[in-house]
């Protein structure tokens, strides 16, 4: 094998290694970075039809052919809350994409129960065109509100 072979061959699998690891900045199949957390003061948006959730666990970014699913995890009070949704509202900063995590609260009072039991997950699909000149994706509940950014 020629030494050109030899550099080419190591180059490849260097890069296809940088693209085993979900964290790496090489990564092409991971866009986004890891989320970030922020706390919110008071909460407006909250409406007594489709409460906003009270806290945002997790958000990440999946790549997929022509765009990208969005899926967040959400905490609310108490169990038996459901039709998770990320609602899409306008923002000041076109490089933002911000979003809302409703969800129905339960029919009939319910116990408040242990974490796991509560959490609910939202997904949302977003086009390629959706996401033409977005940096920053934004997921906020009445707590707090989780962002991840393109590296």
């Amino acid at each position: 094998m020629t030494v050109f072979w030899r550099i080419a061959t190591a180059a490849s699998l260097l890069a296809l290694a940088g693209c085993g690891i979900a964290q790496s900045t090489v990564n092409a199949l991971n866009p986004f970075g890891p989320s970030r957390e922020e706390a919110l003061i008071e909460d407006a948006r909250a409406g007594p039809e489709r409460p906003v959730v009270d806290q945002v666990l997790s958000l990440e970014a999946a790549p997929t052919p022509g765009g990208i699913i969005v899926s967040s995890v959400g905490l609310p009070p108490t169990q038996g809350f459901w039709e998770a949704d990320l609602t899409r509202l306008p923002s000041e900063d076109p490089s933002v994409l911000l979003l809302d995590f409703r969800v129905l609260p339960p029919l009939t009072p319910r116990p408040v129960g242990t974490q796991p039991s509560r959490e609910v997950l939202a997904g949302q699909f977003f086009t390629t065109q959706d996401l033409t000149g977005v940096r920053t994706i934004v997921v906020q509940g009445s707590r707090n509100r989780r962002s991840i950014s393109r590296q």
